[in-house]
């Protein structure tokens, strides 16, 4: 690898960046069909009630316009509709067979006129500017090759006055409880998917993505650089999760 060349991190492995989203799609590609059932495996559970928390400081409304970036399944998509009561969400995926399992969903058909599913890259949307209401990406940032980018990008097609979150896997304040943590994660959860998804290797490097994301307050300040105001975080169980919120003012 020459020095000119721009690198990234995948996992705990660097390459070029023109590498990484090619990576990246392999490993959704390949988990796809199980990526659901995995998320609860791995979290208990508990994904859905930091989805729900998601949904209750967002505060959906009637006859809102979501993009949903690395949305793939569509599940933060149906709790957005669900909770506005009429609205329309875009769920953008780099991955296409992650779309095929959000439309295979019960959900997809009961709201099938109020769903567009689109493959793009979160750092060059295909769409205009001001064209959303909210912008949400949830467990997906951190396998964006440059998530400021998809940060400029988020504010570019919100409408004036429109909202961003993120729900993104982060760092636990406390030390001790973060090596716990972190024995489950590296010791546990790339077990689980070889046993449920057949799938060792992609969730190591999903692991390993999680320690490479920025801290909370780190990614806060990337929020602010993007332009969005009255940026904040919440964290979720102790900091394993955490919303970041912002306006576009």
């Amino acid at each position: 690898m020459s020095e000119t060349e721009k690198t990234t991190h995948f996992g705990n492995e660097t390459v070029r960046e023109d590498e990484k989203a090619g990576r990246v799609q392999g490993v959704f590609s390949s988990v796809a069909s199980k990526y659901d059932v995995m998320n609860d495996a791995m979290s208990m559970g508990i994904h859905r009630l930091w989805k729900d928390a998601m949904m209750d400081w967002l505060a959906p409304r009637p006859g809102q316009r979501l993009l949903d970036v690395a949305g793939g399944t569509g599940d933060i998509a149906f709790r957005f509709l669900k909770r506005a009561g009429r609205g329309h969400a875009t769920v953008l995926d780099l991955t296409e067979p992650m779309l095929v399992a959000g439309r295979q969903r019960a959900e997809a058909a009961d709201m099938a006129d109020s769903l567009d599913w689109v493959v793009g890259d979160a750092m060059a949307l295909p769409f205009e500017d001001n064209s959303f209401d909210v912008y949400t990406i949830s467990f997906g940032i951190r396998n964006v090759t440059r998530p400021q980018e998809a940060l400029n990008e988020a504010f570019r097609v919100l409408k004036p006055g429109g909202r961003l979150m993120v729900l993104e896997f982060s760092q636990i304040p406390n030390d001790m409880m973060q090596k716990v943590y972190d024995l489950y994660s590296f010791n546990i959860i790339p077990r689980m998917g070889q046993m449920i998804a057949g799938d060792r290797d992609s969730y190591q490097y999903l692991v390993e993505s999680i320690r490479q994301f920025p801290d909370q307050d780190t990614f806060l300040t990337m929020v602010r650089k993007a332009g969005f105001g009255n940026a904040k975080y919440r964290n979720l169980s102790m900091g394993i999760a955490c919303l970041h919120s912002g306006w576009k003012i």
